[in-house]
């Protein structure tokens, strides 16, 4: 992958979360318990979208490729970090590491595209209901659904492969838990100031971009709840979209602070944190929030799991 005769590296060492053995056992115990947790409850959302009828719906679909992307997500960083809770070495390969990298940051942005095709579903659904079906038919579905998997792989491609093609001569230790873009460039021994800058406009874009549409998709849909005539009608409306909006603010709080804000001179361990919450805690917390506050996803819940316990 890097063909630049300066480059020496050929293995990066993951610092992530420095301890004695004690703590190393604990912290493996406790991603372990969160990964477990987070794949049965993302993989039990997609089970039910796929076998209740009720729920073949645009709004459950797209809920559905929702747990299924999390359930990537969370795997592109967690079982890494499970081996070198347990390794001496804590090393990763050159190529393995910019393979992480590419699929962490694709499957990111994909959750980006994602979380806009929702916002615009549940628009159409409140905003214009008497045209929703005609809209937002299931072969449209398929083809935004598409659309974001295909951009979302695309969008990093090419400047991950730039990255990978500076030269890394040393050292070659990353204090994070992951091959994020940033710990890598730092280590590059010959300044790339346009690959860095392209890194960031790109990311600034996607973030910003993706998150203004957001905010104006429910600006327009909170007028027209607000306008709604029954407090009964106006408590579905945000009991529907209560949901999304949470995920959004937790995930889009995450990364604008992490890729857009100046991080340089904030500490590792914040940069860790932050990078944690995004990519750990929120995939975790979707199956709570998702089911805990929709009935119908409730229901089909229940039938799932009585299903597999048959």
């Amino acid at each position: 992958m890097n063909n630049s005769a300066a480059s020496t590296v050929t293995e990066f060492i993951l610092l992530g979360f420095p301890g004695c053995q004690e703590l190393q056992y604990f912290l493996f115990s406790l991603f372990f318990g969160i990964y477990i947790f987070t794949v049965v409850g993302n993989g039990t959302i997609v089970c039910a979208v796929r076998w209740d009828q009720r729920l073949h719906t645009p709004m459950y679909i797209l809920l559905g490729n929702f747990a299924f992307l999390e359930i990537w997500y969370i795997t592109s960083t967690v079982p890494s970090m499970l081996i070198h809770f347990l390794s001496e070495t804590k090393t990763i390969s050159f190529v393995d590491c910019f393979l992480q990298l590419y699929f962490f940051t694709s499957l990111g942005t994909t959750e980006v595209y994602l979380l806009c095709i929702m916002a615009y579903d549940r628009y159409l659904a409140i905003c214009r209901p008497l045209h929703y079906t005609t809209i937002m038919t299931q072969q449209l579905c398929s083809v935004l659904l598409s659309l974001c998997w295909v951009f979302g792989f695309l969008s990093y491609s090419v400047s991950t492969v730039q990255l990978s093609q500076l030269p890394f001569c040393g050292p070659n230790t990353i204090d994070h838990f992951v091959c994020d873009m940033d710990p890598l460039m730092a280590l590059s021994c010959v300044p790339a100031p346009v690959t860095e800058i392209v890194l960031y406009v790109l990311s600034s874009l996607i973030i910003v971009l993706t998150l203004l549409y957001i905010l104006g998709s429910y600006t327009l849909l909170l007028i027209t709840v607000f306008k709604v005539p029954s407090a009964a009608g106006r408590q579905k409306a945000f009991s529907t979209c209560g949901s999304h909006l949470t995920v959004v603010c937790l995930f889009f709080g995450a990364l604008l602070a992490m890729y857009v804000s100046p991080t340089a001179d904030n500490p590792a361990e914040s940069q860790k944190i932050i990078t944690l919450f995004y990519s750990v805690v929120t995939p975790f917390l979707n199956p709570l929030i998702y089911s805990l506050r929709n009935k119908e996803m409730k229901a089909a819940l229940k039938k799932v799991l009585k299903i597999e316990r048959t």
